[in-house]
């Protein structure tokens, strides 16, 4: 398959070590270097960030789309384009979501749904689909676990190396709190908090005050009795 990565090449580099080096890569920056026309399929890292973009995709290429939705959401993105006939899906595209066994994706319109299984098994990947929310599923969860952490730390509760190690040892995740948060980016984790509470109000993704400091050290004595 051809695909057109459009963001970083740390994003290039993580779209390759999922999907192997049986298909043809580009790899551009910014949409106005896109070749949209001439691929199969397209994977948008930055479109959360560049919202109005949407439009270049408007009857231009008939590719199956993955936009990265951890910000916002299809429905968000599409709301002032109603015309558009495009298959779209939503993905998480900050460090550390994509390269996993399990594509997280949102649905634009449910009648995508085949397409959707034929891509991904060109891809050899399998998938899940959630709903087509702010944060979506795996993302949302994460951030409010390193939003927890930060708070027991701030709280003098336990340590930062004490934490990874409990989580890693207790829940069998592939990093502790501390080391997710420093691979997915402190300011990608605010943003994704913010994002989540701005729609749900819900005091659980209230941004901890240490963690929009970045002040928190590396090693905390425990409080003791």
């Amino acid at each position: 398959m051809k695909i057109l990565i459009i963001g970083s090449s740390g994003n290039l580099a993580e779209v390759k070590q999922k999907f192997g080096d049986v298909h043809v890569y580009t790899h551009v920056e910014s949409h106005s270097m896109a070749k949209i026309e001439k691929c199969d399929v397209i994977f948008d890292f930055v479109i959360d960030e560049h919202q109005h973009l949407i439009d270049l995709y408007r009857e231009r290429s008939s590719a199956v789309i993955f936009l990265n939705t951890t910000m916002t959401s299809l429905k968000k993105l599409t709301s002032d384009n109603a015309a558009i006939q495009l298959v779209l899906f939503g993905f998480c595209g900050l460090p550390t979501f994509l390269n996993r066994e399990l594509l997280e994706v949102s649905l634009l319109q449910e009648e995508h749904l085949g397409l959707l299984k034929k891509t991904c098994e060109a891809l050899n990947t399998s998938f899940q689909v959630v709903a087509d929310r702010v944060g979506l599923v795996t993302p949302r969860v994460i951030c409010m676990i390193i939003n927890e952490a930060y708070s027991t730390v701030e709280d003098g509760t336990a340590t930062r190396e004490d934490i990874d190690l409990a989580m890693k040892l207790g829940t069998n995740y592939p990093y502790g709190p501390f080391e997710w948060c420093e691979r997915i980016g402190a300011s990608n984790v605010i943003r994704v908090l913010d994002a989540v509470y701005h729609e749900t109000k819900e005091e659980r993704y209230r941004v901890c005050d240490l963690l929009k400091t970045k002040t928190v050290p590396f090693l905390i004595k425990n409080k003791r009795s």
